[in-house]
């Protein structure tokens, strides 16, 4: 009988062209020792390692061309626009955004979905009016919606997820089809659990019901190609630092036609067209939504943290991450008293444990003591750990950089810790 870990254990080795070594020299983090022992780096779902292409790309930003953007009618202030709206095109191209209008830079995934929500509830949603979120959100697809319930009165929904991390497509089924839904607000990937949701069933569903669309993929972009006009959702949101490239920068993609009747997000600088002390114009998309001087520097490097991962292929990295996935969910089974949660068979190199007698902070803190970085704690994910019948877990999360030999030593370190508490 297949069992749903069997499902995940399924995938070959990536093929041989994949050369993570050579990969891993791209990364000068990765040389360093902890503790004295190499940097074993998995906690990547927090935020991964910068190749040195991001790097060069930022330093040589600051080092020959740096100027304010948009304003500037002399030679550094152009060259950094073109820089910039470069990047923007970047990742309307690694969207498959329809134009570069439906690209929003903002700080960081969060920074976006706040501007959804604010915009949205401020603009188009009505007291009464359904948000549907699902029991696996990040706390920042969560919180905002509450303060719009709070400020509004918009209704908010919380779909279901199984034993297994799970979305579970007929409870959805039934939420819209009681009607008043406006909103579905989900993740694409689960940052605890790794599991892939089905977005286009998703779409689909919500589409037939009359409401929009909004994922969260700051735990996808970086596993899988996204396409948001195959997806056909309204709103997708991700962060660079988790994407191998800086923080400080996030990403909007929204329906130009949306993005056109949301009021804007932010007042100042760059979002207006024309300002009396009577009344404001505001800008024309994208810049309505981006006041004051943006995290230009950052866009650059996000534009080279694509342009790096694209070079690879999104395609190669998958294979190689679930080959990882599948070695680490067959070498983490041999250590006793662990037990795996979220076992979804669609999933990410993301692995969520529990251990008998250990807690997770300390796990982590023994695991560190052999050079390995893990998470410990509830994830920005409280009410998912309530689901889940746990107060926290270790988590593992797995990036291109990552190896087998990477996978036993977490292992090892695991073992210790059953000594340590017996």
């Amino acid at each position: 009988m297949t069992t749903t870990a069997d499902a995940i254990i399924r995938d070959p080795a990536p093929s041989d062209a994949y050369d993570v070594e050579a990969i891993r020299r791209d990364f000068p983090i990765l040389s360093q020792q902890v503790h004295g022992k190499p940097l074993c780096f998995l906690d990547n779902g927090a935020s991964a390692q910068k190749p040195r292409a991001v790097i060069e790309a930022m330093r040589e930003s600051f080092e020959t061309c740096y100027a304010n953007v948009h304003r500037g009618a002399y030679d550094f202030s152009e060259r950094t626009t073109a820089a910039y709206e470069g990047a923007r095109d970047t990742v309307r191209r690694f969207l498959n955004a329809r134009s570069e209008a439906e690209i929003v830079f903002a700080k960081n995934a969060t920074e976006a979905m706040n501007l959804v929500a604010h915009s949205l509830g401020r603009g188009l949603l009505q007291a009464g009016d359904k948000v549907v979120i699902s029991e696996m959100e990040h706390h920042s697809n969560i919180v905002p919606w509450q303060m719009l319930r709070d400020s509004h009165g918009v209704e908010l929904v919380v779909a279901p997820v199984s034993d297994e991390g799970e979305f579970l497509m007929e409870p959805y089924r039934k939420i819209l089809a009681k009607g008043g839904v406006k909103l579905v607000a989900v993740t694409h990937v689960s940052n605890v659990m790794g599991t892939v949701t089905p977005a286009k069933k998703i779409v689909e569903a919500a589409h037939d019901a009359g409401a929009w669309v909004l994922f969260d993929g700051s735990q996808a972009v970086m596993h899988m190609p996204v396409d948001v006009q195959d997806l056909d959702c309204d709103f997708y949101v991700f962060t660079g630092h988790k994407l191998y490239g800086p923080n400080g920068i996030g990403v909007l993609y929204g329906r130009e036609n949306l993005l056109d009747r949301m009021p804007p997000f932010l007042g100042g600088g760059d979002m207006i067209s024309s300002v009396t002390f009577e009344k404001s114009e505001w800008a024309d998309l994208p810049a309505k939504f981006e006041a004051g001087t943006p995290p230009i520097t950052e866009a650059i490097g996000l534009g080279a943290a694509i342009d790096y991962v694209q070079s690879i292929g999104l395609e190669a990295i998958g294979a190689h991450e679930r080959d990882l996935l599948s070695y680490a969910m067959q070498r983490l089974a041999a250590v006793d008293g662990l037990k795996v949660i979220g076992t979804a068979p669609e999933k990410t190199a993301v692995v969520s444990f529990t251990m008998v007698g250990a807690h997770p902070h300390d796990i982590a803190t023994i695991v560190d003591q052999q050079g390995v970085a893990v998470r410990a704690g509830h994830h920005c994910a409280e009410p998912l750990m309530h689901r889940m019948g746990v107060a926290g877990t270790t988590r593992a999360s797995m990036g291109m950089y990552n190896t087998r030999a990477e996978i036993d030593r977490l292992g090892e370190a695991l073992e210790k810790v059953n000594k340590i508490f017996g």
